[in-house]
């Protein structure tokens, strides 16, 4: 997981928008980013500085490492892997982060926000074929299908969890059986589902330069 000295708040207030590090109670009206929705410091709500091409390119460098909660080093790593392969680089780093284990875990609602997301894989509650994985940045294929332990499912928080996601909507690259806490990777995400908050094309620019 990424370190910092700022909190969740301070994070989404330095990189101007919504983060969801706390998952729901970002969208309430108690959230720091609602209230004071410019960067924290005592210059924080001063005029700001016109930003540089290489200022833009770092903060959307910084969005997407935050939102995933990845540290400079894992960033890095997956760019590095995103530029080897064909296609559009960009497309292929979203893609790549978007199947991480722990983001599919929040993706399909079994968590509340991406940490809490990597805390339940970390502790070795999740199954994928079968097969015990306690690596949050496993990553997923199309057809793998994701459990809950079942000595786990009568514990918090798994135990109302499939009464809270029956009205729950996943990604159409999700199969989600709420029932069963059962969730099926049935393709990769493409088209809107790729948008997020960043834009991939100034990361590679800042990683290319």
């Amino acid at each position: 997981m990424a370190r910092t000295n700022l909190s969740s708040c301070k994070l989404c207030r330095r990189e101007g928008a919504k983060l969801l590090l706390k998952g729901p109670r970002c969208l309430t009206s108690k959230c720091a980013f609602a209230r004071r929705p410019f960067p924290p410091g005592v210059h924080g709500n001063g005029r700001p500085a016109r930003p540089t091409d290489y200022g833009k390119q770092l903060r959307e460098k910084q969005k997407a490492k935050r939102l995933y909660g990845l540290s400079e080093t894992q960033f890095a790593n997956y760019f590095a892997s995103a530029v080897k392969m064909k296609g559009d680089s960009g497309v292929t780093l979203v893609r790549m982060l978007e199947m991480r284990l722990d983001n599919v875990l929040y993706r399909a609602g079994f968590a509340k926000s991406r940490a809490a997301a990597r805390q339940m894989a970390s502790h070795s509650q999740i199954q994928i074929n079968g097969k015990k994985v306690n690596i949050p940045s496993y990553r997923l294929k199309v057809g793998d299908v994701l459990t809950v332990q079942d000595r786990k499912k009568a514990k918090s928080p798994w135990k109302n969890l499939a009464e809270e996601l029956k009205s729950f909507v996943a990604p159409s690259w999700l199969n989600l059986d709420a029932a069963n806490l059962t969730v099926k990777v049935t393709s990769q995400p493409a088209g809107d589902e790729l948008k997020q908050i960043f834009e991939p094309k100034l990361i590679i620019e800042y990683y290319s330069r």
